[in-house]
């Protein structure tokens, strides 16, 4: 039978040991360090010195277990601080992926809420020249004399509102607007992209997608005719047909970093986004505009074979136009020397 005083001591042996096996821990390990006492880092030291030597006596370990947790050490015998080096934080938080890496009882849910995402963290912002017309005072033949003229200049436009206008228009919400208004195929087509794009650090983000009539009348900047947009005009089939969407980066503090982070996330699209489905039509006419590369869209102003055809079209026509034109020269040349020749004669 073990004595009330040999079970105390054996249990406080114990917890010290226990202390001494923490310490024993990987120094890397910051929240153990972080809940382990100087005082306790002591006890396991002395504990740890007296079992190389021999076992502890009951005494010696009831006396070390006793040791105050709030006693400060000396200071030469304090840990020194140690410096806490924090990862470096991303700048943007990274699209929910949750749908994406378990698995998809219904795909085209999981790839609308991802799209979803994209486009709820993008900034919708840029840049619309604004025209104004003011009256000013030129000097014309010695004469000072008011004119109205025209003065351009560029300004920010916070387009935010659009979407959500044109979505009540419909009566949609607008993950179904503007998601759920683009055409299934050309959605998973951008899904892979952008994904792929994601995971190379570019932080994509979709500033516009599915856009009707309404919405296309008033967007600003370069667009399509109100009904013959690719991102869903009524003359594209309208809703679930959109072939389009405007893509921007996310990455970056400020509006310069994230332009410079839009332009290599553009590159890169060129770069890898044709084996993956998705292309910019129109390169730097229209630079955050992509759609598949299988689509009309992107053959009309893309494919080599239908600018090849086009190049060649128009060549006909010039050597056409020179060719009538030589010839309705002609009879003229003609007349004129056959009028010399009877002056002469």
């Amino acid at each position: 039978m073990m004595s009330s005083q040999q079970f105390t001591t054996r249990a406080l042996y114990r917890s010290v040991v226990l202390a001494g096996c923490v310490m024993a821990w990987p120094a890397g390990a910051a929240e153990i360090e972080a809940i382990t006492t100087p005082a306790v880092a002591a006890a396991a030291a002395t504990i740890t010195e007296q079992t190389a030597a021999q076992s502890p006596s009951p005494e010696a370990a009831l006396t070390t277990a006793s040791i105050n947790p709030s006693a400060a050490l000396p200071a030469d015998e304090q840990a020194a601080p140690r410096a806490t080096v924090e990862p470096p934080q991303a700048t943007v938080a990274s699209a929910d992926r949750i749908e994406i890496l378990d698995e998809c009882p219904v795909i085209d849910v999981c790839v609308d809420r991802y799209l979803w995402a994209l486009y709820q963290r993008a900034p919708k912002l840029d840049k619309i020249r604004e025209t104004e017309r003011r009256v000013v005072t030129v000097k014309r033949k010695g004469r000072m004399v008011k004119v109205t003229r025209s003065f351009t200049k560029l300004v920010d436009n916070d387009f935010t509102w659009k979407d959500p206008k044109a979505a009540n228009r419909v009566g949609r919400t607008m993950m179904e607007y503007v998601i759920g208004g683009m055409d299934r195929g050309f959605k998973l087509k951008l899904f892979h992209t952008l994904h792929a794009a994601e995971a190379a650090g570019l932080a994509p983000g979709i500033t516009s997608a599915f856009r009707d009539d309404y919405r296309q009348e008033i967007a600003s900047g370069l667009k399509a005719a109100t009904n013959r947009s690719y991102h869903g005009g009524s003359l594209r089939g309208g809703y679930g047909h959109g072939l389009a969407a405007d893509i921007v980066s996310v990455n970056g503090a400020t509006r310069a970093q994230r332009w410079v982070a839009t332009e290599a996330l553009w590159k890169w699209v060129d770069a890898n986004g044709k084996p993956l489905g998705i292309g910019r039509p129109y390169l730097d006419h229209d630079p955050p505009h992509v759609g598949p590369v299988d689509g009309e869209e992107y053959a009309k102003h893309r494919a080599p074979a239908v600018k090849v055809a086009a190049a060649e079209t128009r060549k006909h026509k010039r050597l056409a136009a020179r060719q009538e034109h030589g010839a309705a020269k002609r009879p003229k040349a003609v007349r004129a020397s056959a009028l010399g020749s009877r002056r002469t004669g």
